[in-house]
């Protein structure tokens, strides 16, 4: 990538429909196969976890990094959420700011947002100083206004059927 070139974009993936998260991984399987450094750090699962999307960036070589503490909305201690989702965040800025990165994906930032865990503003302020070149994709549920905002583009996941509703649960290679 030329970076001297390149406009990076912000862009967030949102919505109440399935499909956020592996929108953000189809981008970054596309910049890694064209040379791009990209990395995503995932807010809500759990360290240490062991999905197919780990797995394969594994084996294809590039870094997803779960840093949670598993769904928060569940959650049986909101303070420690809130802790990780601020050790989190600090290892996000230091990753946008330290600009090795090419394509940085922040999974499920919207969470922590809209539970006032993080800052919007110092979010924002992160973003308008991230490299000029850098793209950065946001996801999750329920994105600020203000975040919105600044994106170069949005798109909002729209749940027409899920067949959790039809009680079949979470599939490998599907959810996990």
């Amino acid at each position: 990538m030329n970076r001297e070139k390149t406009k990076g974009l912000i862009m967030c993936f949102t919505g109440k429909g399935k499909g956020k998260t592996t929108a953000a991984l189809g981008a970054m399987m596309r910049a890694y196969g064209r040379g791009l450094k990209v990395i995503m750090l995932q807010f809500i699962k759990k360290e240490g976890v062991e999905f197919g999307e780990h797995i394969s960036a594994r084996k294809l070589g590039f870094e997803i990094i779960p840093l949670g503490a598993g769904f928060t909305w569940k959650s049986k201690d909101i303070e420690k959420d809130r802790i990780t989702s601020l050790k989190c965040w600090e290892m996000c800025k230091d990753k946008i700011l330290n600009s090795d990165y090419d394509l940085i994906v922040l999974d499920e930032i919207t969470y922590p947002i809209k539970y006032n865990w993080l800052d919007i503003n110092e979010v924002l302020d992160t973003l308008q100083n991230k490299p000029k070149w850098m793209h950065i994709i946001l996801t999750g549920r329920d994105a600020h206004e203000k975040l919105l905002s600044k994106c170069d583009l949005v798109t909002e996941m729209l749940e027409v059927n899920h067949h959790f509703k039809n009680g079949i649960r979470q599939q490998i290679g599907i959810e996990k």
